[in-house]
């Protein structure tokens, strides 16, 4: 990486990163941990490999990676275009840490991708299930303000978790508001609402008058897991941590323990006991116009 592109990404960073730890997101007390979300880190990168797999971009001079969390979506970046200048951002300090042990060459910061502001066009914009974390209603906002930062022909792709209505999800939210639970006051005034994200044709029309070409897919990753204990520890990386956030530790293993019923209830083990995990990403690439 160019020594003036990774200064910028650097004094950029600290700027929005006073922002972003002054926010009332779930990112901004740093919630995550690089340990848990690496469990199935594998199952984790795949998508981020399908989704390069179709980036038209062939030499790209400057690439950030937009919640690079552990660093496991910018190697695979990395792997692809090696001449790049790569950059990764997030909100996690442990995420960041994580990244840095795993690709030392490339400059990780700490930043808001609802802030960040890069030090000038960029050529490609990679992001792995992140923006689902922005509150509805602003998501096309930021996501319109990042393709004004491309290039002419830079691209925006990304993924996300479209899983909102998956039995996983909806036992999340159904375990923290049930009635006369330890915890039930808690997650009461933490007031944790999660929404589902913008659907294609709502993407396509905000992004279609700033790009050449909008690319939507979806794809349904069928996880086989060994267990229904091993689902709580997927979504404890993920989707449950807002709500563990909030809770002591007697009431987040109780939370844990009644999510766990529920996650039984509604995902019967398969014939060899193992246990099927629907899983479904939605895929954006979006090229922008004046190539």
């Amino acid at each position: 990486m160019s020594h003036l592109w990774r200064s910028s990404i650097t004094q950029l960073g600290r700027k929005t990163a006073s922002r972003a730890m002054s926010s009332s997101s779930p990112a901004a007390a740093d919630t995550w941990s690089a340990n848990q979300y690496s469990k199935f880190l594998g199952e984790r990168t795949q998508p981020s490999r399908d989704l390069l797999a179709r980036v038209p971009v062939a030499n790209p001079r400057r690439i950030i990676d937009l919640g690079c969390g552990p660093g496991n979506s910018t190697a695979v970046v990395a792997a692809r275009y090696p001449a790049a200048d790569l950059a990764g951002v997030d909100t996690s300090q442990d995420m960041l840490r994580k990244a840095r042990q795993t690709l030392p060459g490339v400059s990780f910061d700490l930043a808001d991708v609802t802030t960040f502001q890069p030090p000038g066009p960029v050529d490609l914009y990679f992001s792995n299930a992140v923006f689902q974390w922005l509150p509805n209603g602003t998501r096309l906002e930021v996501l319109q303000r990042l393709v004004g930062h491309l290039a002419p022909g830079g691209v925006l792709a990304f993924q996300v978790p479209f899983n909102m209505t998956e039995p996983s999800h909806r036992a999340m939210a159904d375990v923290a508001h049930a009635p006369g639970t330890p915890w039930e006051d808690t997650m009461r005034r933490a007031g944790i609402k999660r929404d589902q994200f913008p659907a294609p044709v709502e993407l396509y029309d905000g992004l279609r008058p700033l790009c050449a070409d909008v690319q939507i897919w979806r794809t349904t990753y069928f996880h086989i897991l060994e267990s229904h204990e091993a689902i709580v520890e997927w979504v404890r990386g993920t989707g449950l941590a807002p709500y563990l956030a909030v809770l002591d530790d007697a009431q987040r293993e109780a939370y844990l323990a009644a999510y766990l019923e529920k996650i039984k209830e509604v995902y019967p083990a398969q014939a060899d006991a193992k246990v099927m995990l629907p899983y479904p990403r939605l895929f954006v690439v979006a090229t922008k116009s004046g190539a």
